[in-house]
C-alpha cells in the first residue's frame, strides 16, 4: 500500500521534513516514490510548501496518509477538495 508520510531531514534539534509517497514497508528515510512537498516546524507559523495536484493525484490513486499528514493536507485544504471531488 502507498502511504503518504515525512521523511525526515535536518541536525539534530533541528527537523525538516518532506512530504513523500512510498510503500508502507519502506523505511522511515528510505525509498520514495514521489515528493509532494515540504514541511518545516521551526518557523513560526510551520511553514508548508505542497504541490496540490500531486497530493490530490496521489489521494485519488488510494494512498492514505499518515495522521500527521492527513492534519497537513487539511489546513492546506487539499482533504476538503479531495472529498469535494468524490
Amino acid at each position: 500500500m502507498v502511504k503518504l508520510r515525512l521523511q525526515r531531514f535536518g541536525s539534530k534539534k533541528s527537523p525538516f521534513y518532506r512530504i513523500i509517497a512510498t510503500e508502507s514497508g519502506n523505511p522511515r528515510d528510505g525509498r520514495f516514490i514521489d515528493i509532494i512537498g515540504t514541511y518545516n516546524p521551526l518557523i513560526n507559523p510551520a511553514e508548508v510548501k505542497i504541490d496540490c495536484e500531486k497530493a490530490l493525484a496521489w489521494l485519488e490513486n488510494g494512498a492514505q496518509p499518515t495522521d500527521t499528514v492527513k492534519n497537513i493536507l487539511s489546513k492546506q485544504g487539499i482533504i476538503a477538495k479531495f472529498s469535494a471531488k468524490k
